[in-house]
C-alpha cells in the first residue's frame, strides 16, 4: 500500500515551486491532494499536470475567509483534511530590515506566519480536531540566520519555527505539527538568488554541492506526513545541503 492511500492533503502554494514538489510527492503514494492559490489558471494547469487525484481551489492564504471557504471546499468534495502543508510565502521587501516600510513589514506578517495560523486554527477546528491529521510549515533556514537583504522574511520564518512548536505542544496527540526548514531551492520564487553563475557559486559553498531541487523538499514532507513520522511533533527539519554547517 501507497504511504499516503486515503488520505486528503491541502497545499498552499501548491501551483508551482515547493509547493508542486510536495504535492507531486503526496499524489504519487496515493493521497488526494487539493491545491490552492491566488490564481486559478496556474492551479488548474497544475493539477492537471499533477493528475488525476489533484484537485484545486483559488484562494488567498492572507484571507481568513478564504481559508474558511477553502476548507469548507475540501470538506464537502473529498471528506476529510487529513493533512496540511502551509508552504505559501511571500517576500515583498529585499534590504535592510530597518528599513522597511510597514506595509511591506505587515504584508510579509500577513502571509507567512498569520496566514499559517489562520489554516492551521481552521483546519483543527473544521476537521482536525475531532479526526487528527499532521500539519507542515514550510519555514526556512534563513530562521537560523541573519541576513543583509531577507531579514524580514526570515523574522517570519523563524517565528513559523517557534509556532509550529507551540502549536504541536497543543494539538497533540491527535494532530502532529512539523515545519521544513529548506536552503535554496531551484524555483522562480528564489530565481534572483540562483539564476546564472551566482546558484553554481552558492552550490559549491555548500557540502553536497548542489542546489535543491522541489522535490527535496517532497520527499521530507512526505516523510513528516506519513506514518514514518509518527512519533514526530514540534520538529523542524533543514533540509539545505548542509549550507547552515559549511564552514565559514
Amino acid at each position: 500500500m501507497k504511504k499516503l492511500q486515503g488520505k486528503v492533503a491541502l497545499v498552499t502554494g501548491g501551483s508551482r515551486g515547493i509547493g508542486k514538489g510536495i504535492a507531486q510527492s503526496f499524489v504519487d503514494e496515493g493521497a488526494t491532494v487539493v491545491i490552492v492559490s491566488r490564481k486559478a489558471d496556474a492551479c488548474e494547469q497544475a493539477a492537471k499536470d499533477l493528475g488525476a487525484r489533484a484537485d484545486w481551489i483559488a484562494g488567498h492564504v492572507g484571507k481568513p475567509e478564504d481559508a474558511a471557504s477553502c476548507i469548507d471546499t475540501t470538506l464537502e468534495r473529498h471528506g476529510a483534511l487529513d493533512i496540511l502543508v502551509n508552504n505559501a510565502a511571500t517576500n515583498p521587501w529585499n534590504g535592510p530590515t530597518i528599513d522597511c516600510d510597514l506595509p511591506r513589514w505587515d504584508k510579509t506578517l500577513e502571509v507567512n506566519l498569520r496566514g499559517p495560523f489562520v489554516w492551521t486554527q481552521v483546519a483543527w477546528q473544521k476537521y482536525m480536531k475531532q479526526h487528527g491529521g499532521s500539519v507542515i510549515n514550510i519555514s526556512s533556514n534563513g530562521g537560523f540566520m541573519t541576513s543583509g537583504s531577507l531579514g524580514v522574511y526570515n523574522i517570519t520564518k523563524a517565528a513559523l519555527i517557534q509556532m509550529t512548536k507551540q502549536l504541536a505542544s497543543e494539538l497533540g496527540p491527535g494532530v502532529r505539527v512539523n515545519a521544513i526548514a529548506p536552503g535554496l531551492i531551484r524555483t522562480d520564487f528564489a530565481r534572483v538568488l540562483w539564476e546564472g553563475e551566482r546558484g553554481d557559486e552558492v552550490a559549491e559553498l555548500t557540502p553536497l554541492k548542489r542546489l535543491g531541487e522541489p522535490e527535496d523538499i517532497g520527499s521530507a514532507a512526505l516523510f513528516l506526513a506519513a506514518k514514518d513520522a509518527s512519533w514526530l511533533t514540534g520538529q523542524t527539519i533543514i533540509v539545505d545541503g548542509g549550507a547552515l554547517i559549511r564552514h565559514h
